[in-house]
């Protein structure tokens, strides 16, 4: 009988007994899952710092061929900008010599006084005198956005921003009014200017202009402000400000200076006086 007690008192080896008494404590269950957690999360860090490690080493190397790109563009950028200074100081002193020999043939084709006068109607001499001043810009909230409006032509849209055919009204209004000289952004016009757009903007003889476009234009100061403003072309900028925001301000000045053109070339015209009969002799073999 004690063997048959002993066996229904000890029915599972301690093994066993350990094992179902694990499964039934929820505490002693979680232990391994915890240090595998934990091992996990170190072998994370240990990765990350790895990453962190090799990126900072390779930021150092890159550094200096970084710095290096970035100085030569530097130094490029300094040279452009020296040679193109070399240039206009260079194409200054031309204009200012040719201006000089034009000045210089004037004088021997008519006298002083008549060269003087040339100069002055041609753009070629700079001027000073009485006349008003016209400040033309954009809308305060003037976009380059491509929504069609009503002032959608030839590619351009209602955006409250000047464009060449309104300053090319301004001009023509203010020559049709009584001006003897007109200068945009101390841009002087002569009889062979040119008032283009490039995309948006404005260019005078293919010099870009950026707003706001001061004109100045040499005449009888208050007369030329009242005629300007009472014609089409005055009424026209009042429309611009009205229906579209552009600013417009005038003034009249009692002294203004324009300069002189930066070049008036002829190539083709002559004096009415001189002999032009070896070019119609050309141009008659040319077309014969």
């Amino acid at each position: 009988m004690s063997l048959i007690t002993n066996v229904m008192d000890h029915s599972l080896d301690d093994g066993y007994a350990e094992a179902a008494a694990r499964k039934k404590d929820p505490g002693r269950r979680g232990l391994p899952k915890t240090l595998r957690a934990r091992l996990g999360l170190a072998g994370g860090l240990v990765l990350a710092a790895a990453v962190v490690t090799l990126g900072a080493a390779q930021a150092r190397e890159a550094a200096p061929v970084v710095a290096k790109e970035r100085q030569e563009l530097i130094d490029r950028i300094d040279r452009e900008t020296a040679f193109a200074d070399k240039l206009q100081s260079s194409v200054d002193a031309l204009r200012a010599d040719v201006g000089a020999r034009q000045r210089q043939a004037l004088s021997h084709s008519g006298g002083d006084a008549r060269a003087e006068l040339v100069g002055v109607l041609s753009g070629a001499t700079a001027v000073h005198g009485p006349g008003v001043e016209l400040v033309v810009d954009d809308a305060k909230e003037a976009s380059t956005g491509a929504d069609g409006g009503p002032r959608v032509s030839s590619g351009f849209s209602d955006t409250g921003r000047v464009r060449d055919r309104d300053m090319q009204r301004v001009v023509n209004g203010l020559w049709q009014s009584g001006a003897e000289a007109i200068a945009i952004n101390g841009q002087r016009l002569t009889a062979l200017s040119a008032i283009r757009a490039a995309g948006d903007a404005i260019l005078v003889d293919n010099r870009p202009l950026v707003p706001p476009y001061t004109v100045l234009a040499v005449g009888d100061g208050q007369r030329l402000s009242s005629r300007f403003q009472n014609s089409a072309d005055g009424l026209y900028l009042h429309a611009l400000q009205d229906d579209y925001g552009i600013r417009t301000a005038i003034s009249v000045e009692n002294d203004l200076k324009l300069p002189a053109a930066p070049s008036v070339i002829l190539r083709t015209a002559q004096p009415a006086g001189t002999s032009g009969q070896p070019n119609a002799q050309k141009t008659e073999k040319g077309t014969s």
